[in-house]
């Protein structure tokens, strides 16, 4: 107990989303995940408002300190407060994204560099430690991001994430929402067309899910349930927000 230090802070690669049953904190340096219960949420609400443990069981803070969640500070360093969260309905997978359960067509003209872009994320995620990969992904993003000159109509972006999703079919690595998504800024960036990129949460079950969405907020190519997912991290548009 004499250990464990008197302040703390949480560190700006960390973002949690209080969806009232069940907070959601998600580490985007370390690809940690950890769900806090009523209780123990009230606890870290109130902590971010001090930056102090005065009031948080011992149990947690070793918990939170020992996964980096929360880092030691010599004096008071509050942290912003949770994202409020609406809650969803709860999904067991049925309408979730579709992406593998059918080969999509792949526009004209996007076949060759689309798979560079697949594989270059691919060499980003993979080129280095596992439990980094998503610190690589998302500074890869940025520097994407930063060389745009303009906004992607929604048929450029929808044709750029099919073109990727069809890349994607035929990737003998794994490849799912973020390596899709990220792939599609990637070819996107290539043209200096921008789109917005988000990685958000949905609970009933808790969930993760990566996208893109043109400029004025649409999300590019993805099915109704993508809009049950509250951001935690937006990268590009007029929202870019740097882990």
């Amino acid at each position: 107990m004499h250990d464990l230090p008197r302040f703390v802070t949480a560190p700006r690669h960390v973002r949690a989303l209080d969806f009232g049953h069940v907070m959601v904190l998600v580490d985007y340096r370390s690809n940690r995940v950890q769900c806090l219960f009523p209780a123990a949420a009230a606890h870290w609400t109130a902590a971010a408002s001090t930056g102090r443990l005065d009031a948080v069981p011992v149990s947690l803070t070793a918990q939170l300190l020992t996964s980096g969640f929360l880092i030691p500070m010599s004096a008071a360093t509050p942290w912003p407060a949770p994202v409020v969260a609406p809650p969803s309905p709860p999904s067991w997978g049925g309408a979730e994204h579709p992406a593998g359960t059918s080969r999509p067509q792949v526009p004209r003209g996007h076949g060759a560099t689309a798979a560079v872009a697949l594989a270059s994320v691919l060499a980003i995620k993979t080129m280095g430690p596992a439990r980094l990969a998503m610190q690589r992904i998302t500074t890869a993003l940025n520097a994407a991001a930063s060389r745009c000159r303009r906004p992607a109509t929604p048929a450029q972006a929808t044709a750029a994430a099919l073109a990727v999703r069809h890349a994607c079919w035929y990737s003998p690595a794994r490849t799912a929402c973020l390596e899709e998504s990220a792939a599609t800024v990637v070819l996107l960036a290539a043209q200096r067309l921008s789109v917005t990129w988000r990685h958000g949460v949905a609970p009933d079950p808790v969930r993760l899910h990566a996208w893109v969405e043109t400029e004025d907020g649409t999300p590019v190519a993805e099915p109704p349930s993508t809009l049950a997912y509250t951001p935690a991290l937006t990268i590009g548009g007029h929202h870019q927000h740097q882990p």
